[in-house]
């Protein structure tokens, strides 16, 4: 596995090996061992998988508080999302600024959002498929949101704000200077 940080060192890309020849290919895109040794040390203990049947949908930005606070290690199976972390850890030097990256199927690649950051994506392509593992169950009394949109935030989403498809909730997530509840 290829390991890389970001200009915020705890989010870390992480790009496994393929491994293929006339009849397909073998990856391990999920490595304890691998991690613990790049110095992620991470207990998951839940997978989810969603599909997003139109490009320019964005997801998020969401956060679990402690103790319920989760760590996520986002991958793509089909299509193309462009991935965020914001940093809410209110001691931190890089508190309120974010890491983007584009996270696809055939770059086969993935992002580690550490615990202590929101995290949310924007869909490239139709019918996006994501599969992020977590550090800790869903919990929805310990749920919260960031606005996705929110100028302080500074993030060049690649959808326009209006073209955007979002939930009702996303829509109405607070914004950074507004938020009452962080790490």
């Amino acid at each position: 596995m290829l390991i890389e940080s970001t200009a915020i060192p705890e989010v870390r890309l992480i790009t496994p090996k393929r491994h293929g020849d006339h009849r397909g290919f073998l990856s391990e895109v999920y490595s304890r061992r691998a991690l613990a040794a790049a110095g992620i040390d991470i207990d998951f203990v839940q997978d989810n998988h969603t599909m997003t049947a139109l490009a320019g949908t964005v997801r998020g930005l969401h956060y679990q508080l402690p103790p319920m606070a989760q760590a996520k290690l986002v991958r793509v199976t089909r299509g193309a999302i462009y991935d965020v972390a914001v940093d809410l850890r209110r001691q931190s030097p890089t508190f309120g600024r974010h890491v983007g990256a584009i996270v696809s199927a055939e770059a086969w690649n993935q992002i580690l959002v550490p615990v202590g950051f929101a995290h949310g994506f924007c869909t490239l392509t139709a019918d996006t498929e994501v599969i992020y593992r977590l550090s800790n169950d869903y919990a929805p009394t310990h749920e919260r949101g960031l606005l996705w949109n929110d100028e302080a935030l500074r993030i060049e989403w690649p959808v326009e704000r209006d073209a955007a498809i979002l939930s009702d909730r996303d829509r109405k997530n607070p914004r950074l200077a507004d938020l009452t509840e962080t790490f």
